[in-house]
């Protein structure tokens, strides 16, 4: 096939092909920017929806130290409750004491 084809037609047909590898190329490398910048707003997406779930979620750590402040203060309540029974229970015993004496 070649045999018949003189030397700028084969030039051309070589040139044709070079222009179109070129233009696909071409294609392939805009469609590829064009998703690595679809990527990149994504990922920036996912970012800040991160972000705004560490914002939301930072004080949730916390509960494990609210419970234990929570039963400290507890406990006291209940040491206060126990001795506020036993000086009413006193004072309840000395009012009767003093009662029977009269």
């Amino acid at each position: 096939m070649l045999e018949n084809m003189d030397t700028m037609t084969i030039w051309t047909y070589s040139l044709i092909a070079g222009a179109l590898v070129i233009v696909i190329v071409a294609v392939l490398l805009v469609m590829l920017i064009a998703a690595a910048n679809r990527v990149n707003k994504n990922a920036g997406h996912i970012w800040d929806a991160g972000k705004q779930i560490a914002g939301n979620t930072v004080s949730i750590w916390m509960l494990n130290v609210t419970n234990r402040v929570a039963g400290q203060i507890l406990e006291g309540a209940q040491s206060i409750n126990s001795r506020a029974e036993s000086i009413d229970n006193n004072i309840a015993a000395l009012a009767n004491a003093l009662g029977q004496k009269r």
